[in-house]
């Protein structure tokens, strides 16, 4: 993978088209980023990579993710390596922690991210065996009603293949209402209910059949 510093002169490059002088500098890209310059210095003082505006910085220039990260086009990464792990990302697609969202379509960008990442999602209680199978994708989250789990505008992981709601966690579910982040519980007669973090929010309950689970949420990079 590309250090911080690579990963800065990328997106340098691309913004200075729109520059008169062509000239960027860290502020520059702090601003497009969305980062406070302050942020922006620490961040690369540390060295530490702001995958989630990196990641929103690329689906709005159509710009391959996998190009800023590692210098390679998603066809290269077609076959799995020892370090990283596919994941599809969904850069349009919002699911709701409050009041519904659009569906999951079919634009999407496999993106390569750290295997030791997501196994931390789990843990590390998976094996690399198991891990390959996994089938993982990650969305945006939109509304403030699972905070301060889960916060607004943040990237969440999402295991297509946990979709027990019978386990305690957070699930994706998709509604007649949309897409929703909610604790489920299901009640003695059938029901769902959807359940908010946030307190401000009260419970909802679906019919059974109103409720398809998506799968279950491991993980989520948070807006800086």
């Amino acid at each position: 993978m590309n250090s911080f510093n690579e990963i800065i002169e990328k997106v340098k490059d691309i913004i200075s088209n729109e520059s008169e002088t062509g000239k960027v500098f860290d502020k520059d890209v702090a601003a497009e980023l969305g980062i406070s310059q302050a942020t922006f210095a620490t961040m690369k003082k540390r060295g530490a990579v702001p995958y989630k505006e990196l990641m929103e910085f690329c689906a709005r220039r159509k710009i391959s993710i996998n190009w800023i990260f590692f210098d390679q086009s998603a066809g290269m990464l077609v076959e799995e390596t020892e370090k990283f792990f596919q994941i599809k990302y969904f850069a349009n697609v919002r699911a709701s922690a409050g009041g519904g969202a659009e569906g999951f379509e079919e634009d999407y960008e496999t993106v390569a991210m750290d295997r030791l990442l997501i196994k931390s999602f789990y843990g590390n209680a998976i094996s690399d065996e198991e891990l390959k199978h996994k089938k993982i994708e990650a969305i945006h989250v939109d509304g403030e009603s699972m905070e301060p789990t889960l916060k607004n505008g943040s990237i969440i992981f999402v295991d297509r293949d946990q979709k027990d709601i019978n386990r305690e966690g957070i699930f994706v579910v998709s509604t007649p209402g949309g897409l929703f982040i909610k604790r489920l519980n299901r009640k003695a007669d059938g029901s769902i209910e959807l359940i908010s973090d946030n307190h401000l929010y009260s419970k909802e309950t679906l019919a059974s059949s109103e409720v398809q689970v998506v799968g279950k949420v491991i993980g989520e990079v948070e807006r800086l």
